[in-house]
């Protein structure tokens, strides 16, 4: 059933039924007779499949109707494939919810946001506990601005049976978390740079330390050279 719907969202050959049409292709388009398009669709082996039926005059291509499909399918995977997939990441708080807890709860948040995930947090209240609605809508409330960096209020605190509930959005999904990636591709790399720096220093200072000693022994071995012949310009 589902591909015989997807079949017949087209018009094909016969099922055109209008004056004329305008035929696009790796060419360009041109304006003809519907008659004509169906003879140049016989004359390549292939069928004339209407894409746009509102256009002025409807818009058609001449492929092989199963490519086309075939093309259309994988396009639309392709686009679905792109699209982010946003979920929504429940937190829940008691109305009397201690720091230690608050903050942990807080940390979970703030991944969920970095993510690009949605944050649903909501206060419930049991039993006599719904007395304290107002220190659940504070908490709500503080919750939000705590989370300001990472994200915005789509929807205020609300109560829905036991339930208030706050809807958070990401500002910019993964912002955060690929700012600290870099942040520490970058600290790696400036570490790495430092040794280098360093073991080149070390290598220069040993070179250094070289230089008057070698220095020491050639100016040594001139010196020699030059009373050896001193000594026998007096012999001869």
């Amino acid at each position: 059933m589902k591909n015989d719907k997807k079949q017949n969202q087209y018009r094909v050959n016969e099922q055109i039924r209008v004056r004329e049409v305008r035929i696009v292709g790796d060419n360009g388009s041109m304006v003809v007779p519907t008659r004509q398009a169906l003879d140049m669709a016989r004359q390549q082996g292939v069928d004339l499949v209407e894409i746009s039926p509102n256009a002025q005059p409807p818009v058609c291509r001449l492929i092989d109707y199963s490519k086309f499909l075939y093309q259309q399918k994988k396009r639309a995977k392709e686009m679905k494939a792109k699209q982010v997939k946003i979920e929504v990441k429940e937190i829940r708080f008691g109305p009397q919810t201690g720091e230690n807890d608050y903050a942990f709860k807080l940390k979970h948040a703030k991944e969920f946001l970095e993510e690009g995930n949605k944050v649903r947090a909501y206060v419930f209240f049991k039993g006599r506990s719904i007395l304290f609605k107002e220190q659940g809508e504070v908490l709500l409330l503080r919750f939000a601005n705590d989370l300001e960096e990472y994200g915005k209020v789509e929807q205020l605190p609300l109560l829905e049976g036991k339930k208030m509930a706050i809807f958070i959005a990401p500002k910019k999904a993964g912002v955060a978390k690929k700012s600290q990636q870099k942040m520490d591709r970058e600290r790696r790399e400036a570490e790495a740079r430092e040794q280098a720096k360093q073991v080149e220093t070390e290598k220069n200072e040993e070179t250094d330390a070289d230089m008057p000693a070698n220095g020491g022994l050639l100016a040594n071995a001139k010196i020699s050279e030059e009373a050896l012949k001193k000594l026998t310009e007096k012999e001869d």
